[in-house]
């Protein structure tokens, strides 16, 4: 992504046309730049309609992320942030400043991100204004083998905040997937350091679709949904204000309580919970059987008819066993 690419389109309004002349009077550049940016702009997944003698408008609203708004807000929290316009990846930036000091409740967000990283070395796609990316570093006392579900229990926060914004049919898939009607809204890439003994850090990725998810669905391979499209237009600083404002209490709770403390509300919000599953493990043929929840570690538990089997996050992926 181009540099100016942002610049021009925080110039741009859903409502009225801004001309090319006086975009590049503002952004002081060529009016040849600005219609190189516009082009740009749909390769990133934002529609810009251009007439000509009126100039350019936003196909459908977006709102920009401002780090100046968030770092008000957030500070008084503790939180510490890092805004970027694009960089390959949240999760990778924190976890080099977390091995170079970054405090506890450290926040990067960035408004795109070229190399985003999902579990088990999937990629995270999102369109430039469609999405937001987030990576949150909490630093806990307990040691690393303690740590084995707070991915559920980040998934349950989740799900948590976005039905206080009023999205009451969304669901986690296991173990922290976040789907609406079966359809994937948002993903959590947690990575853990520090000893088997204590203390540790959790690297907490989010990624979660607020518009245009639809658009989606051919590149993941999977149905995928958006905030929009359930609730309406939101702001995305309204959005990150609200997720890590729970993530950081539902945090507090987990380095009180350990899971122990979201189970049950980590099995009422699983989208498949008490229904026929298969688990596919990368050797051999799918395991089937009925998804009854989840042990004290976050472990799946699938009862296969014939016995009660425990499943890892790492290992394997779930899939509804749908004819």
């Amino acid at each position: 992504m181009s540099p100016l690419l942002l610049a021009v389109l925080r110039q741009l309004s859903h409502e009225d046309f801004l001309s090319g002349e006086v975009l590049a009077k503002r952004l002081g550049c060529s009016r040849a730049t600005v219609n190189n940016a516009i082009r740009e702009a749909a390769g990133g997944g934002v529609s810009v309609h251009a007439v000509h003698g009126r100039g350019y408008r936003l196909a459908r609203p977006l709102s920009w992320l401002a780090p100046d708004r968030l770092r008000a807000e957030l500070a008084p929290r503790g939180v510490s942030l890092r805004y970027f316009d694009q960089l390959p990846s949240t999760n990778t930036h924190l976890l080099e400043w977390a091995q170079s000091g970054a405090p506890h409740r450290a926040l990067v967000v960035s408004e795109w991100q070229s190399d985003g990283r999902g579990r088990r070395g999937r990629a995270w796609h999102g369109g430039l204004g469609g999405g937001l990316t987030f990576s949150l570093l909490w630093r806990s006392s307990r040691p690393v083998a303690e740590l084995s579900g707070l991915s559920l229990a980040v998934g349950a926060s989740l799900v948590g905040a976005l039905r206080d914004l009023g999205l009451a049919r969304a669901m986690v898939k296991w173990p922290n997937d976040i789907l609406v009607d079966d359809a994937k809204l948002a993903g959590v890439l947690i990575e853990l350091t520090g000893d088997m003994l204590g203390p540790s850090a959790a690297v907490i990725g989010v990624g979660i679709n607020v518009l245009g998810g639809e658009a989606l669905t051919e590149t993941v391979g999977q149905p995928v949904t958006d905030l929009r499209r359930h609730v309406g237009p939101l702001d995305r600083n309204d959005l990150l204000l609200a997720l890590v404002s729970g993530l950081d209490a539902s945090l507090g709770r987990f380095e009180r309580e350990g899971f122990a403390g979201f189970r049950q509300a980590w099995q009422d919000y699983h989208a498949h919970q008490n229904r026929p599953v298969r688990i596919h493990t990368g050797q051999g043929e799918p395991i089937l059987g009925r998804a009854v929840g989840v042990d004290e570690q976050g472990a799946l538990l699938l009862d296969t008819g014939s016995d009660l089997r425990r499943f890892h996050a790492g290992e394997v992926s779930l899939r509804a066993d749908t004819p």
